[in-house]
């Protein structure tokens, strides 16, 4: 008796430390699996909306923080069914759109991805040069080093170097955090008018509302958010991490919105300065802000340019890649892919050539590729709810009932915001 007594008592005295170890195990392959989700959701974070964020914020002061939430449910469940759609098959979303829509679908899908995301490269560029700007630096300089450094890093041959570098340019998104915590803003009044929804009825404010939802779900986000769990061979098993990353990219994601929003709405809306660009709302920050202010806002915007820009090429190369049956991947050789090494390195060269042509509206081929991403990014959706709802495909982890709805729910709600711009932006809007 007294001899089991002993061994339970070492038991019980053992128990808390195998408890520790399981729970840092845990701690630790959450924090192992982070990464795809994170990259994924910044990267939406770019100049164009950066730029959006900034308007409306301008614009209406606190008046659309409330979209934040709604937006940060929206990137969850298109990304986390990416996600899972990638664990489960181990191929990417062009590969499912091949296999199951045919070619055709996959051409058009692809043609489409190239065009888009060669135009939203281009604003990258486009970003990267005004906030360099911003700091004395210029174009001719800043484009070109630029576009150096982000060829270098996709031929680099090591997705997990290139991860680890893009999760490092994220950082800089805190320096948004920081700029809403030097304003000082009415804290009370933001928290209110996140929670409480304050609407409008005008075309101005409604062509905001869509521009946020087009900001915050982009079609090349659901491409970027499948191949970066197929690239690091995750399976199944580890399909409730991928999740966590997911949520957690998508709450960074727009907890950094949220604090764009918040300080131009502090500061530039009582003072009635309107803005057509990111930059403008740096240099606009200053006088009323100071320059700290100013100086942080535009190191935030050159890390979101260049973030994004340095992950767009790749993504569009590998996913025409994958759809067509051509080697692919940054482990690869220039012998082993040339196609997907070419492709990126046409995107790249072209978008900084053209942000360099003098008096380029640039403007103009950003709100070109919002058309193609209107377009593009409810026919994507489509491919996804029924690839994720299709048990032959995903087997037990197939779309249950009430997801399905809530994708369907939100593919009719993009179209409906994606033909209000169509109307808004033929009315002159």
């Amino acid at each position: 008796m007294r001899g089991r007594r002993t061994a339970r008592a070492d038991e019980l005295r053992e128990k808390p430390e195998r408890v520790g170890s399981a729970r840092s195990l845990r701690i630790g392959t959450v924090l192992a699996a982070m990464g795809p989700g994170l990259v994924t959701a910044l990267a939406g974070t770019d100049a164009g909306g950066i730029a959006t964020y900034s308007s409306a914020g301008a614009l209406y002061g606190f008046g659309q923080l409330w979209m934040m939430p709604v937006m940060c449910f929206l990137m969850i469940v298109v990304q986390e069914t990416a996600a899972r759609m990638g664990c489960v098959t181990g191929k990417g979303f062009a590969s499912l759109i091949r296999e199951q829509f045919g070619v055709r679908s996959s051409a058009f899908a692809m043609l489409s991805l190239l065009v888009a995301n060669t135009m939203v490269t281009l604003s990258e560029f486009a970003g990267i040069a005004s906030g360099m700007e911003l700091f004395g630096v210029p174009p001719l300089v800043s484009v070109p080093v630029a576009a150096i450094a982000i060829w270098l890093l996709s031929m680099s041959g090591s997705y997990r170097r290139i991860e680890k570098i893009l999760l490092a340019i994220s950082c800089v998104f805190v320096t948004y955090v920081i700029c809403g915590i030097l304003i000082e803003p009415a804290w009370d009044e933001a928290l209110r008018s996140t929670i409480f929804p304050t609407l409008h009825s005008t075309p101005e404010y409604l062509s905001l509302v869509v521009a946020n939802i087009g900001t915050g779900i982009a079609p090349w986000m659901i491409f970027l958010a499948q191949s970066n769990v197929v690239d690091r061979n995750v399976g199944p098993e580890e399909l409730p991490y991928q999740r966590i990353d997911t949520a957690t990219g998508a709450v960074a994601a727009n907890v950094i919105a949220w604090f764009i929003v918040l300080t131009t709405g502090a500061v530039l809306f009582p003072a009635g300065i309107a803005v057509d660009s990111s930059a403008d709302a740096a240099r606009a920050l200053a006088p009323i802000a100071g320059p700290y202010t100013e100086a942080l806002f535009g190191l935030g915007l050159v890390g979101a340019s260049l973030l994004a820009a340095s992950v767009l090429p790749s993504i569009t190369s590998g996913a025409i890649c994958e759809a067509f049956g051509w080697e692919r991947g940054a482990d690869r050789t220039w012998g082993e892919a040339p196609t997907y090494r070419a492709i990126i390195t046409v995107i790249v060269v072209v978008s900084a050539a053209i942000v360099l042509i003098p008096h380029i509206n640039l403007f103009g081929v950003m709100m070109a590729a919002q058309v193609v991403n209107g377009v593009l990014l409810p026919v994507l959706m489509l491919y996804e709810v029924r690839i994720a709802a299709d048990k032959r495909v995903m087997g037990s982890y197939a779309n249950g009932r009430l997801w399905t709805g809530i994708t369907w729910a939100t593919i009719i709600l993009i179209v409906v915001l994606t033909i209000i711009m169509f109307v808004l932006m033929a009315l002159g809007y």
